[in-house]
């Protein structure tokens, strides 16, 4: 009971079409693996942008009130000196 050559060239295109069935089934994983990679890699940076864009808005929001401090400042310091000249003009005045 000898294995004869018809019953080998099956087993082999049984074998062959195993591999090119394994073959596409691996390509075909393997390219949705890299598309699920691509978009994990996409969302990814938009979180990195999201980050930077909302520390960029706290940022300005802590230079909108420095700025608005600062402008408190000046207006008090144009009212003091404003002040301090009718002082001086007025010791000149007495002086003169």
């Amino acid at each position: 009971m000898g294995v004869s050559t018809l019953d080998w060239s099956i087993f082999f295109s049984g074998v062959g079409s195993v591999g090119v069935i394994s073959a596409i089934w691996l390509g075909w994983s393997g390219r949705a693996g890299s598309r699920l990679g691509a978009k994990a890699v996409l969302q990814t940076d938009m979180e990195y942008i999201k980050r930077g864009v909302d520390e960029i808005r706290v940022d300005q929001k802590y230079q909108a009130k420095q700025l608005a401090d600062l402008s408190g400042h000046v207006i008090r310091v144009e009212e003091m000196a404003k002040s301090a000249h009718k002082r001086i003009d007025r010791l000149e005045e007495r002086e003169g």
